[in-house]
């Protein structure tokens, strides 16, 4: 039996491994699709956050608050497509997910705010804000998931 290897995208026999040079090229097209939905996520976060600070200048982080709502649900949305269509290209995932909604959310931020905001005094703010974007994120994930399977089902 001629052994074979897996390849993203198929199988093939040891005879037809791509060549050093070839998986290297590969990996750095993975890095790209990173690197570039990254740049995406940062820019829109940067973007979002700027418009809700125009017209809001309250002390509860709201622009924060929405950039991690919005990547929940669209998390939701993204995750039910690749679990239910995996013939989506592994590019596509590396792209959303890793790329345009780590760039996007903002949980190393939110985590900061919280601590800013006990550390200053405004504990109910801090409480609230720590609460409300769990559950507002959890519930985004949620509608996402079901909207995604209600628009491309199996």
């Amino acid at each position: 039996m001629t052994p074979t290897h897996t390849i993203q995208g198929g199988v093939c026999s040891g005879d037809e491994l791509p060549s050093p040079k070839l998986a290297h090229a590969s990996q750095m097209t993975k890095y790209l699709f990173v690197m570039l939905g990254g740049a995406l996520g940062a820019v829109s976060r940067f973007i979002v956050g700027t418009l809700i600070a125009r017209w809001y200048t309250g002390l509860f982080p709201l622009g924060t608050f929405l950039v991690n709502a919005t990547g929940s649900f669209l998390i939701g949305v993204l995750m039910m497509v690749f679990l239910n269509r995996p013939s989506v290209s592994a590019n596509w995932r590396l792209f959303l997910l890793t790329g345009v909604l780590g760039g996007y959310t903002t949980f190393s931020s939110f985590e900061w705010e919280i601590f800013a905001a006990m550390r200053g005094g405004a504990v109910a703010i801090a409480l609230s804000y720590a609460v409300s974007s769990l559950v507002v994120g959890l519930i985004g994930v949620w509608v996402g998931a079901m909207l995604s399977n209600r628009l491309w089902p199996l």
